[in-house]
């Protein structure tokens, strides 16, 4: 059953620019008809609904897959279509009725056993201060709701940010694209947090768009796991993909 929409004009945000990708150069140099939307904010806007739905609990102890089937490009409005099943919500980012990204969360799901690693590419951690950028990523991409300002809590779209920045420090050198993320939250984050980021690549294959590279990711606060992630992005495209 349908239970809601709700909508927001796409829009990147000016960290977004580096990665080509997300500027109207580097998108039609890809051969896309402008600057692409990044992931993380598509997933920003899907997160909307699920918030108004489960509310804080869900970030606190819920979980979501989202993957991106096309492109949104700035300026085009997206509709985030929430349909409720048994145990899982189904949100689909969509423009002019075409399905572009498609996330379903969870409520109290269990992180699942670790993928089984055959690499043994592991990064150095990195440790984040949760302001500035990422302390209202949400308010700044467009997601209206207040009960990050209010409490003064991270936006669940700065986990898979924060992933995103771990691929741009180690595995790319030009345009790329985040194509898919699991994400486990285990606990609330204060804005001002320091969040120390413990990340390993787990896979890499060849696909007819480029070179795929799958990672694992571990964000502590105070040596506590607050959020674990499983994300997917593209690093090295293929001409005119």
């Amino acid at each position: 059953m349908t239970n809601s929409t709700w909508s927001v004009h796409a829009k990147n945000l000016p960290e977004h620019a580096r990665n080509p990708i997300h500027t109207d150069e580097g998108g039609r140099a890809a051969g896309f008809d402008g600057a692409l939307v990044a992931g993380v904010t598509i997933y920003a806007y899907i997160t909307n609904p699920v918030l108004t739905f489960w509310g804080i609990d869900w970030l606190r102890e819920g979980s979501s897959v989202v993957e991106f089937k096309s492109p949104v490009l700035a300026d085009e409005l997206v509709e985030c279509v929430t349909v409720l099943n048994q145990g899982s919500l189904d949100v689909n980012a969509t423009v002019n009725d075409e399905i572009r990204a498609k996330c379903t969360a969870y409520m109290n799901q269990p992180n699942p056993a670790a993928s089984p690693t055959a690499s043994s590419e592991s990064f150095e951690s990195e440790e984040i201060h949760l302001i500035d950028e990422w302390e209202n990523y949400g308010q700044r991409a467009g997601d209206d709701h207040e009960i990050y300002s209010e409490r003064g809590l991270i936006h669940p779209a700065v986990w898979p940010a924060l992933a995103n920045y771990i691929v741009e420090r180690n595995l790319v050198s030009g345009a790329w694209i985040h194509t898919r993320s699991k994400i486990y939250h285990h606990d609330l984050v204060q804005i001002g947090s320091i969040a120390s980021i413990d990340s390993k690549v787990i896979n890499r294959f060849e696909t007819n768009s480029g070179n795929r590279a799958v990672m694992n990711i571990s964000i502590k606060v105070d040596g506590k796991k607050v959020v674990s992630l499983e994300h997917e992005a593209i690093v090295a495209l293929k001409p005119n993909s």
